[in-house]
C-alpha cells in the first residue's frame, strides 16, 4: 500500500498541487498496513509438518516472480482505482458543512 500511497500522493501533488494523504494518514495507512499483516502471520495454526520441512537455500527469493507480478497487478490496479477517485468528484458526492 505504500507504494501506491507515495504514487497518489505524487500525482496529486503535482496535478492538483494539494496534498491528498497528509504525512499522518500515510502513517495511519502504515500502521494498521503493518499490524493486519503481523496479525495474520501470528493467526497460522502451528502444525508438525513445520519442524520437518527443510531449510531454503541461501540463494532462494523470498519473493517469487508469480507473487511479485500480483503485487506490482495489485499496485497498478490500486493506483488507477485512486486516481479515478481522486479526479473524477462527480462518482462519489461530498456533502457541504453548513
Amino acid at each position: 500500500m505504500n507504494i501506491v500511497g507515495v504514487g497518489i500522493t505524487i500525482i496529486g501533488s503535482a496535478t492538483i498541487k494539494s496534498e491528498i494523504l497528509t504525512p499522518i494518514q500515510m502513517l495511519w495507512i502504515n500502521l494498521i498496513m503493518d499490524a493486519l499483516a503481523s496479525l495474520a502471520l501470528a493467526t497460522e495454526s502451528p502444525t508438525r509438518d513445520l519442524l520437518f520441512r527443510k531449510p531454503h537455500k541461501r540463494d532462494d527469493y523470498i519473493v517469487s516472480k508469480k507473487m511479485f507480478k500480483h503485487i506490482i497487478g495489485q499496485s497498478i490496479y490500486q493506483l488507477v482505482i485512486l486516481t479515478i477517485l481522486t479526479f473524477c468528484e462527480n462518482i462519489i458526492p461530498e456533502s457541504a458543512d453548513d
